[in-house]
């Protein structure tokens, strides 16, 4: 697909529909009459929030990329020194003893929800514990589902990893700067 794109000047859209479109595009790149162009592209993106649900580090992964491997380098993103003590909350996906050892290495409260072992149930005070993260983690989904609502997030809108890292990056800040004034004007009123 690439080489059809460099000798036609195409860009990934067009490419994807002149194989669709094209006998002689989709016999080059080995593809017979019933297949259809790849049309989807895998992504993870990893935000850190803070306490107002202001995004301050952007990651973006391949969707084959597991959670548990990247939480140091999720954490990495963040430009600032991150105070002692503080909670980070992250979906069960981050759950692994060797994040734990990451947590305690950063000095951070390790708030991620409890995981279930294979064939063994999470206990009463795992229970209760995740119930209560649960209850403040609400934050951090604002901040997916503001994205997703106001500025169509979640949708690969381009191929390649750079471009979907921009992507990310440019929700992130206009969500930042759409919730700002709101953060600002409830700050004034306490």
């Amino acid at each position: 697909m690439c080489l059809l794109q460099s000798w036609y000047v195409l860009s990934d859209y067009e490419v994807e529909d002149r194989i669709n479109d094209s006998l002689s595009f989709s016999y080059f790149c080995g593809m017979t009459i019933e297949q259809v162009a790849p049309d989807h592209f895998g992504f993870k993106k990893h935000h850190v929030t803070d306490d107002e649900g202001i995004v301050v580090g952007v990651l973006t992964t391949t969707a084959s990329k597991n959670g548990i491997a990247i939480l140091e380098e999720v954490l990495d993103t963040v430009n600032i020194e991150l105070p002692e003590d503080i909670p980070l909350k992250a979906d069960k996906g981050y759950q692994s003893k060797k994040n734990v050892e990451v947590l305690k290495k950063r000095k951070l409260k390790n708030h991620i929800l409890k995981k279930a072992l294979k064939n063994k149930l999470l206990t009463k005070w795992e229970l209760r514990f995740t119930k209560l993260i649960g209850k403040t983690r609400f934050k951090v989904e604002r901040t997916f589902g503001g994205i997703k609502l106001w500025f169509k997030g979640g949708i690969a809108r381009y191929k390649g990893m750079g471009k979907m890292h921009t992507q990310n990056l440019m929700e992130a800040i206009c969500y930042n700067l759409y919730r700002s004034h709101g953060i600002v004007a409830s700050n004034i009123k306490k």
